[in-house]
């Protein structure tokens, strides 16, 4: 009996404010006059953010040119792949009323191009693309191998169908003689992308290093001679490629393609003037009736034009301020009632 009592004492909690439960607590009380401050103070802020956001995206300079139907000659002959080796450009004229002070970016703008499909976005090899084993090509089917059993590099849907069109921004300086308008095509990808979730084989020779594998079928050549100007943006280095596998969310999406290079005439940024977009007209979109377009833009602190965080958060004040006007109605009346029934 003595040592069944030891051993029931021993399976007792110390002895302690913790484990006994007898520290210290505070209850809050809300008072009517404090949830009504907060719901005040809530819908201030809220509407004052939004406000802010809403006028820095208007802010933005943006201009967005659509080219799948002015270019339908291209359109047209992309729609036979026989014709991949083909090559078909066009010409855009526009006019840009406006400068476009500080940094403009360039975009290329896709519609009804389903990059969020699950089948779609598993067809890729992390471990190919880190660049560890680049024969890992087990989740990429159906573009995992050639038909001789090669190793595709990269593999996958995804980099199988990378927007490849060329866009290059000319400037009619003097409305009479057009210069091209330089942009750079490094520094458009997210740092995580770059510097973690792709790696090139160590290698120096790119060539010697993906020996063994080959080209995606939809690809006009292979990925180390991607960039012939920069040896450094080759591989999956490439920015283009590193942008173009991250998938969208939504079907109708735009993603960064160059930057504005401020010098010579364009320190201040874009100037006024006659402008025209040349083409290589590459990626075929009518086939799933899609449109393809291309954006100029210029960013703010908040980011780019997008109106929706600003709507949010001034939607989010707007109902914070209803339920506010709301409650303090509501205790107003039953403040009067209490009152008059305690004169009575």
């Amino acid at each position: 009996m003595k040592r069944t009592s030891e051993e029931s004492q021993s399976r007792l909690p110390d002895n302690s404010a913790l484990k006994q439960q007898q520290l210290p607590a505070y209850r809050l009380q809300l008072t009517a006059t404090g949830v009504l401050s907060g719901f005040f103070a809530t819908g201030v802020f809220c509407l004052g953010v939004g406000i802010i956001l809403i006028l820095s995206a208007k802010s933005i300079k943006e201009i967005e040119i659509k080219y799948t139907k002015i270019c339908g000659n291209c359109a047209k002959l992309r729609e036979d792949a026989t014709n991949f080796d083909k090559e078909c450009t066009c010409s855009i004229p526009f006019y840009l009323s406006e400068t476009m002070q500080g940094n403009v970016y360039m975009y290329y703008k896709l519609y009804g191009f389903y990059q969020n499909l699950y089948r779609y976005i598993l067809s890729r090899s992390n471990s190919q693309l880190m660049g560890t084993d680049l024969k890992d090509v087990g989740t990429c089917a159906p573009f995992s191998r050639s038909h001789d059993g090669t190793p595709i590099a990269p593999c996958g849907a995804i980099a199988n169908s990378i927007f490849n069109d060329t866009i290059i921004l000319s400037y009619n300086l003097n409305s009479s003689i057009p210069i091209e308008v330089p942009m750079l095509r490094s520094g458009i990808t997210w740092w995580t992308d770059k510097y973690v979730k792709f790696q090139n084989p160590r290698s120096k020779n790119l060539s010697i290093a993906f020996a063994g594998t080959t080209k995606p079928p939809s690809w006009a050549k292979p990925v180390y001679e991607l960039d012939q100007e920069d040896p450094e943006n080759n591989g999956f280095l490439n920015d283009d490629f590193i942008v173009w596998m991250r998938a969208a969310a939504f079907p109708t999406f735009k993603k960064l393609y160059r930057r504005l290079n401020r010098i010579q005439y364009f320190t201040e940024g874009l100037p006024a003037g006659n402008y025209s977009f040349n083409i290589t007209y590459n990626f075929p979109v009518t086939r799933f009736r899609g449109e393809k377009s291309v954006v100029l833009s210029t960013l703010t602190w908040s980011g780019g034009s997008n109106l929706f965080l600003g709507l949010a958060y001034t939607v989010t004040g707007a109902v914070t301020w209803l339920a506010f006007f709301s409650m303090m109605a509501i205790h107003l009346m039953l403040k009067d009632r209490k009152m008059f029934f305690t004169q009575q």
